[in-house]
């Protein structure tokens, strides 16, 4: 890299980490052609991450999800945990909700697919930091239908039907839940029955899974 113009004093430094060189060396390429960073760095595993956050104090990290026996998500609660304030931008094969959910709570500042374009990481690289979160749009988009879908199911049951709903899925009957709520078992089969209509559903069991799905209930309620 050393035929490319010398950073900008000041230039955000990146550690690239991961175990496919390839790959490593691309993505270390493409940093070191911007003016505004640096590239100071490839590791290939966990022990190697540290190493080189210790030697060359990289502001951010461009982790890889596998990498190869070691998990990136540990990689990355590793690396800030040695160096705080570090920003850990984390790229995976294929990206999810759930991912992004455990990746932020991992500590990870953004996720981005490994076959994303080029823009989108050294977006994440320059801007994604606390409370700045950064993921390619359609997932945020499909991650907000969700929670809009969620909240309109959740304003389409009743306060008594949400109550009844979260003894379903704690193991009660019609008959267990209607003592407990002190209510007739009539009453708590119509409230039921409302449930399964609401939910699209055709039976307890897959009213409580569905619920489950939703985040409308859990288990420990």
């Amino acid at each position: 890299m050393d035929e490319l113009a010398r950073p900008a004093r000041g230039a955000t430094r990146v550690l690239v980490v991961d175990d496919h060189r390839m790959m490593a060396d691309a993505i270390a390429l493409a940093v070191a052609g911007q003016p505004d960073l640096e590239c100071v760095g490839i590791a290939v595993d966990l022990a190697s991450a540290l190493d080189e956050v210790e030697r060359s104090a990289p502001d951010v990290v461009v982790m890889d999800l596998r990498l190869g026996r070691d998990d990136g998500l540990e990689a990355t609660t590793r690396v800030l945990a040695q160096r705080p304030g570090l920003r850990v931008v984390v790229l995976t094969a294929y990206v999810n909700a759930g991912l992004l959910l455990r990746v932020a709570d991992a500590g990870g500042v953004a996720l981005l697919p490994k076959d994303g374009v080029l823009d989108d990481l050294l977006t994440a690289i320059r801007t994604a930091g606390p409370g700045r979160f950064f993921a390619p749009a359609e997932l945020l988009r499909t991650m907000a239908r969700a929670a809009s879908d969620v909240e309109d199911t959740r304003r389409m049951l009743t306060p008594r039907e949400l109550d009844v709903l979260a003894l379903l899925a704690r193991g009660y009957d019609a008959t267990t839940a209607a003592r407990a709520l002190g209510i007739s078992v009539q009453t708590c089969r119509s409230y039921i029955k409302s449930i399964l209509a609401k939910l699209q559903t055709h039976t307890q069991l897959e009213a409580v899974v569905a619920a489950l799905r939703l985040g409308l209930v859990h288990l420990d309620a």
